[in-house]
């Protein structure tokens, strides 16, 4: 187990909560992860509700959209989303004619998510929207710490022992 340092001090935002910043938990990978997590996904999904759609939704999307045939299973586990999240979430892009299930040529018994036509079209449109909360989200990075969080947080994501 890896022991929580403080914060350093310029890292601490001025806010009535300083006195926090400087407990163990304001030093904690975990917390400060799901902190800057939670606070990325607000502002992702305010920007994505005009297009009637949560990060969850849209991730659907942009994964049927760009042509890689996922399958249901396959949107479970990258996505890490109980099965019965992924299937409620496919019903809706396709009630809306955003999506639709097809077979998957290799496995009869799967099920392929791609998108519509429609479906293409409302993801290149809350793409930018997507990618200008993400701007947001981690304006106070700079491009060479943004290119090396996102390395980190794949190697995270990614990692094989899990």
């Amino acid at each position: 187990m890896v022991t929580p340092r403080s914060a350093p001090v310029s890292a601490r935002p001025s806010t009535p909560s300083d006195r926090l910043w400087s407990s163990l938990v304001g030093g904690d990978v975990a917390f400060l992860l799901a902190r800057a997590n939670a606070r990325s996904l607000a502002r992702a999904n305010v920007a994505l509700a005009e297009y009637d759609l949560k990060v969850r939704s849209y991730s659907v999307l942009a994964l049927a959209a760009d042509g890689s045939r996922p399958t249901q299973r396959e949107l479970s586990e990258f996505l890490r989303l109980d099965p019965s999240q992924i299937v409620s979430l496919v019903d809706d892009l396709e009630s809306r004619g955003l999506a639709r299930r097809e077979s998957d040529p290799n496995d009869r018994r799967a099920n392929v998510v791609v998108a519509t036509e429609r479906g293409r079209d409302l993801h290149q449109r809350a793409r930018l929207a997507a990618q200008a909360a993400e701007e947001e989200s981690f304006r106070s990075l700079d491009e060479s710490d943004r290119d090396r969080l996102t390395a980190l947080l794949r190697a995270i994501a990614t990692d094989p022992a899990e």
